[in-house]
């Protein structure tokens, strides 16, 4: 798993742990959080693990699976959750922001799913691909270009490894809306951004949990992406 670190990786990361499964994952800026994580999850699950990892950079994501199949001899599910996100006014945005966000949510991305299918194709089961799109999507920020371009690379990577994989390796993409407050991301207030949403709350890190469940346990869904974001893309 990549992006175990993060704020929705961190509780995917556990319930994946607490569904019985040994979690392998990658980090990349803080050692002692890596740590405080993996301490977390191997109460959970002892044998798991974890290894340094710039996702943006195709040779550290294939130095990480050359680590992984040193522990392990099957790998059952990846999850591609590592991402950047930040303000990117359109007129101001920089090449190196470009590529920051880009790299990291879309070529990154890609590389892990290529590593980690091409292990799941030589298996005798079925296994698992998710992604982690966002319902920015399918929406026009001007303020977060390279973000939801990123993004869109990601929903159309899902479907492409879906038709590609099938039938022994499923694929899908879980796409949040407003899960936590983000100062970055979230210019309204909390009261504001919940009346704009049918189901009125603004939603919780287990509501993706949930939907990885869903997503861990299916045998007949594939290429989808699943969007839980309370009913805002409703039109």
């Amino acid at each position: 798993m990549t992006g175990a670190s993060g704020r929705l990786g961190s509780e995917m990361a556990l319930a994946v742990a607490g569904k019985g499964y040994t979690v392998f994952f990658t980090w990349h800026n803080s050692h002692e959080h890596a740590r405080e994580m993996l301490e977390k999850i191997q109460w959970i699950s002892p044998e798991s693990r974890m290894v340094r990892c710039n996702v943006s950079r195709p040779k550290e994501i294939q130095a990480a699976f050359q680590e992984f199949r040193k522990h392990f001899d099957r790998l059952d599910l990846l999850i591609a959750s590592a991402s950047n996100f930040y303000r990117t006014p359109l007129g101001e945005v920089t090449e190196e922001e470009w590529d920051s966000l880009v790299d990291t949510n879309l070529k990154g991305t890609f590389f892990t799913m290529q590593e980690g299918a091409a292990i799941m194709r030589l298996q005798p089961f079925v296994s698992r691909i998710i992604t982690m799109a966002d319902i920015s999507a399918d929406l026009v920020w001007e303020n977060f270009a390279p973000y939801t371009v990123s993004k869109s690379g990601v929903v159309h990577l899902t479907k492409i490894f879906a038709k590609s994989c099938a039938p022994t390796i499923l694929v899908n993409s879980i796409a949040p809306g407003t899960i936590t407050l983000n100062p970055e991301k979230d210019m309204d207030s909390p009261d504001t951004m919940a009346s704009s949403i049918p189901l009125k709350r603004i939603g919780e890190a287990l509501d993706i949990v949930k939907t990885l469940h869903f997503l861990m346990e299916s045998d007949y869904i594939t290429g989808q992406v699943i969007r839980v974001d309370g009913g805002r893309m409703l039109q």
